[in-house]
């Protein structure tokens, strides 16, 4: 493990040098877990790429190869996601198992788009034609996050925006901008 480390280590220091042999001593940090995390995403997206058949370069692909990978990750999920037939659809906490599918938890796909997003950029790619930033991929995402919370009895509902509450003034300060006050804060006393 500790040869990994220094490896990445290595790597890394190679690339932001530019030339490596200027400065050989100078020591660099290990990756956080986030990078290496997102490290690990990219390789495999571009694993699954080159698996395609035909292989796909990553300048290639567009928000179906994205959404495919994602369909294809449900294979490797731990959730479980009760079918509409299932007896315990709807129940936060089934008394027995079942034979419904293990699935991708929606959180762990909103991560991943979210860190394949940001490599993809570090990777040359444009903001404008990020295919992990696509509508497609929001709108897939709120979908199985719907269905997921459906499925355990979870009722899904947008948060609304909290109003900001404002604190009433010292009463010195009341008598000096009653004036000032805005016309909407009044009318809601």
């Amino acid at each position: 493990m500790s040869g990994d480390i220094a490896k990445d280590s290595t790597e890394r220091f190679l690339r932001s040098s530019g030339n490596h042999h200027d400065q050989p001593d100078q020591p660099v940090a290990p990756l956080s877990r986030y990078e290496s995390q997102k490290r690990r995403d990219w390789n495999t997206f571009g694993q699954y790429l080159k698996n395609q058949k035909p292989p796909v370069a990553v300048s290639e692909c567009n928000c179906n190869h994205v959404l495919d990978f994602l369909r294809y990750l449900d294979q490797f999920g731990k959730t479980k996601v009760h079918l509409h037939g299932c007896v315990f659809f709807g129940q936060p906490d089934p008394p027995s198992p079942c034979t419904c599918p293990l699935r991708q938890a929606w959180g762990s796909l909103d991560a991943l788009i979210g860190r394949l997003r940001a490599a993809y950029e570090e990777h040359g790619g444009s903001p404008e034609n990020n295919p992990f930033g696509n509508g497609a991929i929001r709108v897939f995402l709120r979908e199985v996050k719907g269905c997921q919370a459906k499925a355990r009895g979870i009722p899904y509902k947008k948060k609304k925006k909290k109003k900001k509450i404002q604190t009433s003034p010292n009463v010195k300060d009341e008598a000096n901008s009653s004036s000032k006050q805005h016309p909407a804060l009044l009318s809601s006393n």
